[in-house]
């Protein structure tokens, strides 16, 4: 057997190529008490990664609260979420970013990530049931930008139709600070009986490993470390590192390890996404306070004469680590062999916390597993951050500096074409929203996605939110306003907030002001999960998230995505957005302010890019929320709705389409015309009740400190504000449900 003074040894020079810092080069020297040979280096080099350690995050990301009255497993400690919904279930949800290999490679890019986060979702023994996703692009009048969201919509599409999960709401959103690094958020959530859980961890001495599913090939060869750095023009070298995905081998994959978690063959599994193997067979090892001994040549390969740290870093797709109880091999055999599927013995679990690695009877690899893994050994660091200079000066903003436009309707037509609030029909399109029969959204439209949950009651709300222009703004009470828009998402869809998983997409943390901007949504995620009872199950960061502006990096907008569970106790509660009859009553529950800060009608229409972000109370909100749950409870109201992008006539417009319904509304008398109609001040919902109902519902809210106001009623497809005529609902429904095509064509 080779030593390991025998190998190729490692230097600093090869460390900073795999994003390693020279002191991280001599930290690694220091607790092998060697110098590593490259193999061993290129294992440091992935599980030290930015993605992979979160080394410059995790001391704030400690921070965020992690316990809730329906938390199973807490963050950290699974590959996703786990929460109680009740009735001997559980539901298991995360997102995740794949904004890179987006960037590089769209179509793989996107699809590739809907299949890791539905197996984070599976590998737990969860069968997934719905995905949404959150989607940033630049400049949509660019080429690049046009082919970039066909691209991503295509593969989003193609893999999770084929894999047979229906994709139940989402959003997207344009601004040329994406122009050369798009963000690509996936979220899926899976169902499974509580107790029957499959934990990614190793224990055992001597219970064999296996490996599963695909064949191991070249590609996605150091994805975690491209992960973890700039987009830059020579990144198009870094295309080995785009993983390829097969959603028919994952459909396989699926009911085989579904099949295999029924068994008791199973000690513990975990996919194989960032760092491959290296990843999962070091986080298992450290989980379970095991080693591990792996055969690098019994792993089956797609190209011959794959070397050792090929192997160990490839991320090819639809892979599966298993620890299996000894003896009961033949039980793991089988079911992969009926589904016709890859399953290997390459290693065996040992006693101590050393994870080796061999090539044909040579030891290529021995190291520590606690010492590679977050919250072991890996680095965690304090980076420096700074308030940026715009912080303050654009709080300098001021309302009456803007010229209110005499023309409302010409603002009303604008905003109902603009890319970032006409339908996303044409992205949607690609996707199969119905497949499993579980989608209860498609027509019956709520402001959150709802599961519908068989032979029970209940039903789950899912949603992912994020205004990324008001945590540029204010990063604290952005990310706050974003915890608190899925909430309210969430409640009126007649759901109750149970828990959160995030993405947060920032630029260099490197960089004070863009580590000012994470800190800052941290506390406002926080402060916003603590008030709505919504712990944080877990979730994904991504850092280096730049775009090149006239020759200059600039980071992105710090985009906290956010994906929230929420259970709908009765389905008798759920709510739609629609109108539901003519002369119906439209009421807003909450308070308009004079407000157009951070707004798209201030930003598109005026060009002003340079505001605060719009006040928010998180105790009115609070408020708000608990009054609409009460409204839905009693069965007083037809519809609930939140004013968010584009303001309240566009929530009205929303509203309206279903049904072909309009609008007879009254503007307020306390604030700008302008303001009242096109600004996103948080903190309301408009409500629909039908006539006889309304001495119910203001009996209700008399009881109630939460303001409200009569606005008008629905009229039989008219539009009229203050009397004035703004034409019919036929005519807005036709520019918002063809502009973005148009756009795109």
């Amino acid at each position: 057997m080779s030593s390991q003074a025998t190998l190729s040894l490692g230097t600093v020079e090869q460390a900073k190529e795999m994003g390693l810092r020279s002191e991280e080069f001599e930290r690694i020297s220091e607790i092998l008490g060697r110098t590593p040979n490259f193999t061993e280096l290129s294992v440091f080099g992935v599980m030290w990664s930015e993605h992979c350690s979160y080394k410059n995050s995790i001391f704030w990301l400690k921070t965020l609260p992690k316990e809730g009255p329906h938390m199973l497993v807490e963050a950290g400690e699974e590959n996703a979420g786990l929460v109680d919904i009740g009735d001997g279930l559980a539901c298991c949800f995360k997102i995740e970013s794949h904004n890179h290999p987006s960037a590089l490679e769209p179509y793989q890019g996107a699809a590739t990530g809907v299949g890791g986060i539905n197996r984070d979702i599976f590998t737990m023994g969860a069968r997934p049931i719905a995905q949404l996703n959150s989607l940033r692009f630049g400049n949509i009048n660019l080429d690049k930008t046009k082919w970039l969201v066909k691209g991503v919509s295509k593969g989003i599409g193609d893999y999770g139709n084929a894999f047979g999960i229906p994709i139940i709401g989402g959003e997207v959103f344009f601004d040329p600070c994406y122009n050369t690094n798009p963000l690509v958020n996936a979220f899926s959530a899976g169902i499974m009986k509580k107790g029957e859980m499959i934990s990614a961890t190793s224990s055992g001495v001597g219970n064999p490993v296996f490996i599963v599913g695909s064949r191991t090939g070249k590609d996605g060869i150091h994805g975690a470390s491209f992960a973890s750095k700039d987009i830059s023009e020579d990144s198009v070298n870094d295309l080995p590192a785009v993983q390829v995905g097969d959603p028919f081998q994952e459909k396989l994959l699926l009911e085989a390890t579904l099949e295999l978690g029924k068994t008791d063959a199973v000690v513990g599994m975990q996919d194989m996404g960032a760092a491959g193997i290296t990843c999962s067979s070091n986080e298992m090892s450290a989980a379970g306070k095991h080693g591990m001994d792996l055969w690098l040549e019994k792993v089956p390969t797609r190209q011959e004469n794959m070397k050792d740290w090929e192997i160990l870093l490839s991320e090819s797709q639809e892979r599966m680590l298993v620890v299996v109880e000894k003896g009961k091999e033949d039980v793991v055999k089988k079911i992969f062999d009926k589904w016709d599927l890859s399953c290997e013995e390459i290693g065996v679990v040992t006693k101590g916390d050393r994870v080796r690695y061999f090539m044909h009877g040579d030891l290529v690899g021995d190291v520590p597993c606690n010492d590679l893994v977050l919250g072991g050994g890996a680095p965690v660091y304090h980076r420096e951050f700074q308030e940026p200079d715009y912080f303050k000066k654009w709080k300098l903003f001021n309302i009456d500096t803007v010229e209110q436009p005499r023309n409302l309707k010409e603002i009303a037509l604008f905003l109902t074409g603009h890319e970032n609030i006409a339908s996303k029909r044409w992205v949607y399109e690609q996707y199969d929203s119905m497949v499993g029969t579980v989608n209860m959204s498609t027509n019956f439209p709520t402001d959150a996605g709802i599961v519908n949950l068989k032979e029970s009651d209940k039903a789950l709300a899912m949603t992912v939110d994020c205004n990324a222009r008001m945590v540029n703004a204010d990063p604290e009470e952005g990310c706050a306003m974003a915890v608190a828009e899925a909430a309210r998402n969430i409640v009126c869809s007649g759901g109750i907030p149970s828990a959160i998983t995030n993405c947060l997409n920032f630029g260099n943390p490197y960089n004070p002001e863009v580590y000012w901007q994470f800190v800052g949504a941290i506390k406002g995620m926080t402060k916003s999960c603590k008030k709505f009872k919504t712990p944080v199950t877990g979730g994904n960061v991504s850092f280096y998230n730049q775009s090149a502006i006239d020759g200059v990096e600039v980071p992105v907008f710090p985009t906290p995505t956010i994906g929230m569970l929420g259970i709908i106790e009765d389905k008798k509660h759920i709510t739609s957005l629609a109108f539901k009859g003519k002369s119906d009553l439209i009421y807003m529950i909450g308070e308009s302010k004079n407000d157009i800060s951070s707004s798209e009608y201030l930003a598109s229409y005026h060009n002003i890019k340079q505001s605060p972000a719009p006040c928010f109370d998180l105790d009115k909100e609070y408020d708000v929320q608990n009054t609409i749950t009460k409204l839905i409870r009693e069965g007083v109201i037809e519809s609930a709705h939140d004013v968010s992008d584009g303001g309240l006539f566009i929530t009205l417009l929303e509203s309206s389409f279903t049904n072909d319904l309009g609008f007879e509304i009254v503007t307020s008398s306390e604030v700008r015309e302008d303001a009242f109609l096109f600004g996103e001040s948080p903190s309301r919902v408009i409500v629909s009740v039908t006539e006889t109902g309304e001495d119910a519902f203001l009996d209700l809210l008399k009881d109630l400190n939460t303001p409200f106001v009569l606005l008008g009623h629905v009229t039989k497809g008219r539009i009229s504000i203050d009397s004035s005529d703004f034409g019919d609902i036929c005519e807005y429904k036709k520019i918002y449900n063809e502009s973005l095509a148009r756009k795109l064509s």
